[in-house]
């Protein structure tokens, strides 16, 4: 028989681990006679060719692996292919369906079974007996193909499903050993462009009301022995990223301290590790540790939601925000670790002003991404729970997130909203870092700032619109401009960060013309290559012609390198070199050499 694991991604450089786990699991410990299939795809696909590529697989049974930003499709595409395929078997699973199984089952009849909770073992036992019914072999073939269900005297755990009118529901299925569970990467060549995602823990030792790790109480380790060989196999292989999913990586320091320590030593020079991680546990054997590591080896997600001390009581987080912007200055500080921080709006307790300081309390840590997400009511979290309680309103459908609470608005969240889309291309991207540092000491806050911009940005209708990289320039310039306030060197850091990312093709028109100095500066590549290229020059590999074509030369009237090293800004006037062809691995910004003038 044919099972096909279907997993529906949010993005094209996403991969499903969970499918692959269950086939790994299934192809290791179920029949022999099962062929397994694995079919990913992205909320971006046609609903049209997804159904009609799952159709032509033919296989008997689909099982759908089911998230909030996929549920839509799943719906969807289960009623369609019952439609074309009446005997086909349809199982889902996940966290979208898994706390609310029997309402899903009611309100979808297409869909014959949902595996509650952790699945490999149930799928594996769902398989065994399928196979045991309808597989090659079989003792009678059945023309009205049901779900193989767990029989009365074997009812097991984890799974509920339609028996007729009835819905029977088995509960969720048992903890897992995780050293049970294989390694779920066969061929890396099939994830090429893509992150992997690896998982060491599951369960999470906090009880934070909004998220779904916290109904699970007991956390899990894989062994370190499995871990280090599964991680010797990325590096081997020299993927791109591995993305922990541990919930809160470093809550076992033995743990945390060994996994890092062996990619400290068996680095590779390529492949990135993202955890995510409580920064108020590291103590100073981590972070000793983490100034040996090379630039871009790691990133850091940390998860701090709020710093209103009502809020954090009442979401149920406990964490020490002194200890935690202590530790991200630290990082900072090192210099080779980029490091994201998290808010989320909308929870209890946090009006808009509080929600304000709760934002510049993160950003004077100068996170390299800081982003600003609204609280998502999910199915099975505590907050479900208390959204009476809190006056919560939110959206009916996925992904369930916050409309207005007791403190805070619709109007209020809508503010909000531009304040984060302005972060998000702005701040997250990179590309204005420079500039931001410059403009926001001008306004009452970071926050001020970014509201100030977003109510401009959408009086115009901006957010309506979608523009390149230059027209966001001028976007951020004339805002800037409108402000009334002295700002001598604007326009040359809009110039900074724009050709520290990419050698604009076309100029500015705000921006000097650099025609008048083009037979001097081919003069300059020409005779003066150990000024503009020490290193080349020394060793011999100097070509003009390169050169030129892969640096940009650009005037400044302030020090860049004091900019760069010390963040002093300090008058003069200065020929700076853009260098195409070296790249910081955290922030991607190009090498730039200061040429006196």
């Amino acid at each position: 028989m044919r099972y096909l694991l279907c997993g529906i991604n949010a993005k094209y450089i996403h991969s499903n681990l969970a499918i692959f786990c269950l086939k790994a699991y299934a192809e290791k410990n179920g029949p022999a006679g099962a062929i397994y299939l694995i079919r990913e795809y992205t909320i971006n696909h046609y609903v049209e060719n997804i159904l009609q590529d799952l159709y032509e697989a033919k296989a008997d049974v689909i099982i759908f692996s089911c998230y909030i930003w996929n549920i839509s499709f799943v719906r969807e595409l289960a009623g369609e292919l019952k439609k074309v395929n009446p005997e086909l078997a349809i199982w889902v699973g996940g966290p979208e369906v898994s706390y609310d199984a029997e309402r899903f089952l009611q309100d979808n009849p297409a869909v014959d079974l949902v595996m509650q909770g952790e699945g490999e073992q149930v799928f594996t036992e769902l398989v065994t007996k399928w196979e045991a019914e309808y597989g090659v072999g079989a003792s009678e073939l059945h023309s009205d193909r049901k779900p193989v269900l767990f029989t009365s005297s074997d009812p097991g755990h984890g799974v509920a499903y339609r028996d007729n009118d009835q819905i029977i529901n088995t509960g969720f299925a048992p903890l897992m050993d995780l050293n049970q569970v294989p390694f779920a990467y066969e061929d890396f060549r099939l994830f090429e462009h893509k992150i992997l995602y690896y998982e060491t823990s599951r369960g999470c030792p906090f009880r934070c009301s909004y998220c779904l790790s916290s109904v699970d109480k007991t956390v899990r380790f894989r062994s370190l022995e499995l871990v280090c060989e599964e991680l010797q196999k990325f590096l081997d292989a020299k993927v791109s990223q591995v993305k922990f999913v541990d919930r809160t990586f470093n809550c076992n320091k033995k743990h945390a301290m060994a996994i890092w320590n062996y990619i400290q030593e068996h680095d590779n020079g390529i492949t990135n590790f993202h955890f995510e991680i409580s920064s108020d546990l590291l103590d100073e054997d981590a972070l000793v540790l983490f100034s040996k590591m090379r630039p871009g080896l790691i990133q850091l997600e940390i998860g701090v939601q709020s710093t209103n001390p009502p809020t954090i009581d009442a979401i149920h987080r406990h964490m020490d925000l002194d200890k935690l912007f202590e530790n991200v200055d630290k990082v900072h500080q090192m210099g080779n670790i980029h490091q994201h921080m998290d808010l989320i709006a909308g929870l209890p307790f946090e009006n808009y002003e509080q929600f304000r300081k709760s934002f510049n309390d993160l950003y004077v840590h100068m996170p390299d991404q800081l982003q600003l997400g609204f609280l998502k009511v999910l199915k099975g979290t505590c907050m479900e729970q208390e959204v009476a309680e809190y006056g919560i309103r939110y959206r009916s459908n996925p992904p369930y997130e916050v409309l207005q609470t007791k403190w805070l608005s619709y109007d209020e969240v809508i503010k909000l909203k531009g304040v984060e889309e302005l972060v998000e291309m702005y701040y997250n991207s990179g590309q204005y870092t420079f500039t931001l540092s410059y403009v926001i000491p001008f306004f009452e806050s970071p926050f001020d700032f970014f509201e100030e911009f977003s109510k401009e940005y959408r009086r115009k209708g901006c957010h309506k619109m979608n523009y390149n990289r230059l027209a966001k320039y001028e976007i951020l310039r004339e805002f800037l401009m409108g402000q009334n306030m002295d700002m001598p060197y604007l326009d040359e850091m809009l110039l900074l960060d724009m050709y520290l990312r990419e050698n604009m093709k076309s100029r500015p028109t705000w921006a000097d013309d650099l025609s008048v100095y083009k037979k001097e500066w081919k003069e300059l590549y020409r005779n003066q290559g150990e000024i503009l290229y020490p290193e080349e020059w020394q060793a011999g590999t100097y070509d003009s012609k390169k050169a030129a074509n892969q640096s940009h030369l650009e005037i400044f009237h302030f020090n860049v390198k004091k900019l760069l090293d010390e963040d002093r800004l300090e008058p003069g006037r200065f020929l700076c070199l853009f260098d195409y062809g070296k790249r910081n691995p955290l922030n991607q910004n190009v090498q730039i050499r200061q040429i006196y003038t």
